[in-house]
């Protein structure tokens, strides 16, 4: 995992980005123990709060669950993102049509996840 420290998105949804990604992409599976937040901030250069708040945020979307004395542990059950993918196509496609760059465009959406 590499984090960007010159893009406009915060170190701890790049994380949460990357790990949703591996999620998806089967690198990680369920039930699968993800790094301790010490160790991974330390990997990635970053203070370990910075970890703490994207396992927390992972956590509430449902995708990971923090079990005590095992860490963050993947979910048996994956939240189903099969829906959403449509839906970004489209509006990737009206963004260009109306010509919103991709900076823009993630901005709008921060603004709504806000």
């Amino acid at each position: 995992m590499e984090l960007d420290p010159t893009s406009g998105e915060p170190l701890y949804r790049q994380i949460e980005t990357a790990i949703h990604r591996a999620a998806r992409t089967g690198e990680i599976k369920s039930g699968d123990r993800l790094p301790a937040a010490r160790d991974l901030a330390r990997s990635l250069g970053v203070n370990m709060h910075t970890v703490l708040r994207a396992y927390n945020d992972l956590r509430e979307q449902g995708l990971i669950e923090m079990r005590r004395g095992r860490g963050a542990v993947v979910m048996d059950s994956l939240p189903d993102v099969s829906g959403v993918l449509p839906l970004v196509r489209s509006l990737v496609a009206q963004a260009r049509r109306t010509g919103v760059g991709p900076g823009d465009l993630k901005e709008m959406i921060d603004k709504e996840f806000s």
